[in-house]
């Protein structure tokens, strides 16, 4: 079994997608990982991310955070373009549909992602961008 604290990007979905979450699911301060998987919207190539994630209402929460960054992360921008995704839970994956949450979702969406990955409030102060809840609905 890999660390969580050794896994990051690419390494990391390659290990969680080898073990089907064996090695990956768990992350650090008690947090869960999906893959997310985009389509590039130049290349058309399949993008994989590894992503901090909450299950809600039956849909997956993922937050566009980049760290705060002044640009959204890639993975955002792809499914903007495409929100037809897939997502792997473990060793489920299955197609989705994203979405952006709604400014009357958001509030509760938010707060339920800064329960267990507090630094986002943190990132939201770094940037005049407001940073997406994006919610994934299985298709």
């Amino acid at each position: 079994m890999v660390s969580a604290i050794e896994l990051h990007g690419d390494p990391h979905v390659a290990r969680y997608l080898e073990t089907d979450g064996e090695d990956g699911f768990h992350w650090r301060n008690g947090t869960e990982i999906l893959i997310l998987f985009t389509k590039g919207r130049k290349s058309g190539e399949q993008r994989t991310h590894a992503l901090i994630f909450r299950e809600h209402e039956g849909a997956y929460l993922v937050v566009a955070s980049k760290g705060g960054a002044a640009a959204p992360p890639a993975w955002f921008v792809n499914l903007s373009a495409d929100p037809q995704v897939e997502v792997q839970i473990k060793g489920d994956r299955f197609p989705a549909t994203a979405r952006v949450a709604t400014p009357q979702e958001k509030p509760a969406m938010w707060a339920k992602m800064v329960e267990v990955w507090p630094d986002y409030d943190e990132y939201q102060k770094k940037t005049d961008r407001e940073i997406p809840v994006v919610v994934l609905e299985r298709a």
